[in-house]
């Protein structure tokens, strides 16, 4: 920062440090701004700079500091108003309200203390003449922190009573101040209401919409109105994250955290603001922090987690327990300091209200990337089964193998988990050899590829009970087995003869159809995975799949098992179809399959059909069947698809659905996506990946914030190794888009170079062009020319290359532009200018297209009109009447020229002729040609001659004219 030698010095180096972020830096400067301030023997200067580190301290987490520089204000007042200038007596009373907010937050200034600067403050504005409104809400305020509740509905009625003037607060901190009585008094809809306007943008200040953000969490998630609560957390929290001076919006959103099942991200807050911890300069919004601390503290030590290490005060090392005894020790501690102070139990009671909250929602996901705060479950296949009911108590072996027979009989979930109780507790009674039969079967199909010996077990025991049928059977599932584990042509030769002696048993009425399905089933499985991995045998492998539809068709009825071996036939005729390019026939075939298994009410078996049918269909471009496909996948699957394949159902939908241009739909499928994949300890493929797409579909409608919060945290998980630096590249340039919209030009400018640096390696250039264009842009923005005219420069070279003259135009009238902000100055201007002139028009000389030449006259057109533009402008105010005169010629020359393009354009160049034969009007004006203006003025008036009336530009055009006209018809 610059030397201070003189007033106008001092002051640009306390505009600087306001520019600095909040802080103990800030502070340390504008500190030593006041010491060089009283050297200048200046009386203005130090109170200005009285008045800044004021400022300074207000925004910060040294409150505490403000009395001092507030006292010797109001001194210097008292003694010499007369060095005061208007700004400095307004800013002078403005701060007194300050003061009262900043008294109630110490509990070591007395209430009397308190009272008496009310009266005082009171005074001072009577004086000034000043309306009673500021000093009623910081009554209000008084005696809402202490529990007075009478006193403090008659100060909000009599503040809302007086009249408005320069010294009441901004409307949106009134409408936070409102907003929260009447969450005090239970109104959580009626607090939204009076907030709805700041929240939508009407009103902003400094730490508005922070606050308000903040405090609407609770009453929404109370309302059961989650979306905007999320909403409002990624937005508001990313308003927030920068600000030293607002722990107590801070606390609002960590507390959100605790109260979503989002333990994970708000113990990530705490570990973003250690200070927060320590810092003793608001005595009040720490009390509010450590609140909410211990608020999170017992979220996870009720999780069982209360060994988890989490951040904490420096120093040491905490666990989520011990963090919570001492938390609450310093939340109580300094709640007894309050009320000690106010004489009441207040502030004691809300500290342990808040502290003794319950979750408002299990757990509500947010789309950011947060590690779990609770293990994961096991790896997952793409079904699982909801977790059994514990029994009331154990059950004996009778009633648990006729509910594992059931369960098996009828293919519910849960079977295995039975047939495993059972063989629990046949360990400790004799079973007959039947039942030891059922339990080996069953324990085999539980070991996959490791369960052949077993099955061959299994079979020797049914075959000693006296169960030919299920002992082929069994050995029918053995051979299976064998060829899940690679093992094809033995499973081949172990099929042969449990197919040859079960037909025969079938024939002689010796077995049922479900043992004869079973054996023919598992022969076709073996022949399809045959199909699958050496491409031979289909058409035997079709004779096997139609052997059994032939046996079973018809006979399903109840017999679900019947029925299930039905629907998997026609899902592998589905696969061979679909193996011989027949998608179509595919398909069909497939949903038939997925409606059998629906019908019998056996909805999870169809779900792996339906994300065929899905998949085929989108291949085939017919997207509403593979969104019909999907819903109905998620719909069949409920509660019995594993996190990972709900996570890639949601993901599917929302690229189906995002297609169709439903951003709003396909964000909320994206969203799930993400939860399921965290869920899954998948955060960093399949996470990130919808992280990625989630972030997209928010920007798509335009909510900027929300989506630079969630593609941030995509950012942090994806990689080009697994996701592609195409991926990459997109969520910079998303993230850009987001950051430029909300002001953040720099940050903007950073990811942009860093998506363009990305795809500098790629073959094809475009994308690389267009960010380097676009980070120009931003750099322009952010207020750094130079860099700016450099990245349009690089812009400019990749827009020659890939041959596209449009852009490299507009790189140069961009560059045109920032010449008056650099070194090259008006001359440079005019020469970036003239070049953007001469590449359009050596286009055109050579453009075989008509309807491209068209597009390039319009750029001319453009091109001449902001040349005239840069000339007209760049006058300085004390140029001389010669040098005024001979740009605005110059200027105008370049306006006839713009007309006459766009007037060759027609009706396509209609407005582009009438802005430039307006902007040229104003210039004949100015060069003191009123006729000549009115001239323009009325061509324009004549070309929009039955135009149509609401169009906004034929409008705003015909006003400007007319207003044109007005001093010559004068």
């Amino acid at each position: 920062m610059g030397r201070v030698t003189d007033f106008d010095s001092l002051r640009r180096a306390m505009a600087e440090n306001s520019e600095e972020p909040e802080g103990p830096a800030r502070n340390a400067r504008a500190e030593q701004l006041l010491l060089e301030a009283e050297k200048l023997n200046v009386p203005l200067a130090v109170i200005e700079a009285l008045g800044h580190q004021l400022k300074v301290y207000n925004y910060s987490s040294e409150k505490d500091k403000m009395f001092v520089p507030f006292a010797r204000l109001l001194r210097l007042w008292d003694e010499r108003p007369e060095d005061f200038d208007e700004y400095e007596t307004h800013s002078l009373h403005w701060v007194f309200k300050w003061m009262s907010a900043g008294m109630l937050d110490q509990p070591h200034i007395p209430l009397a203390s308190i009272e008496k600067w009310l009266g005082e403050m009171e005074h001072r504005y009577r004086l000034a003449g000043h309306s009673e409104r500021a000093v009623r809400s910081a009554e209000f305020s008084v005696a809402g922190h202490i529990g007075d509740l009478a006193r403090a509905e008659r100060a909000y009625a009599a503040w809302l009573a007086a009249d408005r003037d320069r010294m009441a607060d901004c409307h949106a901190c009134e409408l936070h101040g409102q907003g929260g009585w009447q969450l005090r008094n239970g109104r959580d809809e009626a607090a939204l209401e009076l907030w709805r306007p700041v929240l939508e943008g009407e009103y902003s200040c400094a730490h508005e919409p922070h606050t308000v953000l903040a405090s609407s969490l609770v009453p929404l998630l109370r309302l059961g109105r989650v979306d905007e609560a999320r909403a409002h957390h990624l937005r508001g929290f990313r308003l927030v994250r920068p600000m030293e001076s607002m722990r107590g919006a801070y606390a609002d959103h960590v507390e959100f955290c605790a109260l979503t099942g989002n333990e994970a991200r708000g113990l990530e807050l705490l570990a973003e603001r250690p200070a927060y911890f320590t810092d003793t300069g608001q005595p009040r919004s720490r009390m509010d922090f450590m609140a909410v601390v211990t608020l999170l503290m017992d979220r996870l030590t009720g999780l069982g987690l209360d060994g988890q290490r989490v951040p904490g005060p420096a120093g040491r090392t905490w666990t989520a327990g011990e963090l919570a005894v001492h938390a609450r020790a310093e939340a109580l501690e300094l709640a007894a300091r309050f009320d000690a102070r106010n004489g009441t139990s207040h502030v004691g009671d809300q500290v342990r209200e808040r502290m003794a909250q319950r979750p408002l929602v299990e757990r509500l996901p947010l789309g950011v990337r947060a590690a779990r705060t609770a293990p994961a479950g096991p790896a997952a296949p793409v079904l699982r089964a909801p977790a059994p009911q514990e029994p009331a108590e154990r059950l004996e072996l009778p009633a648990l193998l006729a509910e594992a027979r059931r369960l098996s009989d009828t293919l519910q979930p849960h079977a295995m988990e039975a047939w495993a109780a059972v063989a629990e507790a046949a360990e400790e009674t004799e079973v007959d050899t039947y039942v030891r039969a059922e339990i080996t079967d069953h324990t085999a199909m539980g070991r996959g590829p490791e369960g052949v010996e077993l099955f061959e077990r299994a079979a020797e025991l049914y075959a000693e009970a006296g169960d030919e049928g299920e002992a082929i059977a069994a050995r029918g599932r053995a051979a299976y087995v064998r060829a899940l584990a690679g093992e094809l042509d033995e499973a081949l030769a172990a099929i042969t003869d449990p197919y040859d002696r079960i037909l025969a048993l079938y024939a002689d009425d010796a077995t049922g159809v479900r043992q004869t399905a079973s054996v023919l089933m598992s022969r076709a499985r073996i022949l399809m995975r045959l199909v699958h991995e050496r491409s031979e045998g289909a058409a035997e492998a079709e004779r096997a799949v139609r052997e059994l539809l032939a046996l079973v068709g018809g006979r399903g009825g109840a017999d679900v098992r019947l029925v299930s071996r039905a629907a998997e036939g026609r899902a592998m005729l589905a696969e061979l179809a679909e193996h011989a390019g027949d998608g179509e026939r595919a398909g069909e075939l497939f949903r038939q399959a997925a409606t059998q298994f629906a019908g019998a009410e056996l909805p999870w078996f169809a779900v792996e059909y339906e994300v065929r049918v899905a998949a085929l269909a989108h291949e085939q471009g017919d997207l509403a069947e593979a969104e019909r496909a999907l819903r109905s996948a998620l719909e069949h699957g409920g509660p019995y698809v594993e996190p990972v394949g709900r996570a890639q159902l949601h993901l599917q939908l929302a690229e189906v659905v995002g297609g169709r241009g439903a951003a709003e739909e396909a964000a909320e499928h994206a969203l799930q996506a993400a939860h399921w994949a965290d869920e899954a300890g998948e955060s960093g493929t399949l996470g990130a990946w919808a992280r990625h797409q989630l972030g997209g579909f928010l920007l798509r409608q335009g909510r900027f914030a929300e989506a630079a919060e969630v593609l941030e945290s995509a950012l942090g998980e994806l990689s080009a190794e697994k996701h592609g630096d195409g991926a990459v590249v997109q969520t910079q340039w998303w993230l850009g888009d987001c950051l430029s919209e909300l002001g953040e030009h720099h940050a903007a400018a950073e990811r942009r170079l860093q998506a363009a640096e990305i795809a500098r390696h790629w073959p094809e250039q475009h994308d690389h062009a267009t960010l380097a264009h676009l980070a120009a842009e931003s750099l322009g923005n952010a207020d750094l020319p130079v860099e700016a005219d450099r990245a349009y420069t690089r812009a400019g070279e990749l827009w020659r290359a890939v041959g596209n003259v449009h852009f490299l135009v507009r790189s140069l009238r961009a560059r045109a532009w920032l010449a008056l902000r650099t070194d090259a100055g008006l001359a440079g201007a005019r020469e970036l200018m003239a070049d953007a002139v001469r590449e359009c028009e050596s286009a055109l000389e050579t453009v075989p297209d008509p309807a491209a030449a068209e597009r390039l006259a319009a750029e001319l057109g453009h091109t001449h009109r902001q040349f005239g533009d840069l000339l007209a402008r760049s006058v300085p105010e004390d140029a001389e009447d010669a040098a005024i005169q001979e740009a605005f010629e110059a200027a105008l020359a370049e306006m006839a020229a713009a007309v006459s393009v766009f007037a060759a354009l027609g009706e396509d160049g209609l407005h582009g002729r009438t802005g430039a034969e307006l902007a040229a009007g104003w210039l004949e004006a100015d060069l003191s040609r009123p006729a000549d203006a009115a001239a323009r003025a009325r061509a324009v008036l004549d070309a929009y001659e039955g135009a149509d009336p609401a169009d906004e530009t034929v409008r705003a055009r015909r006003a400007e004219a007319r207003q044109l006209l007005e001093p010559t018809e004068e």
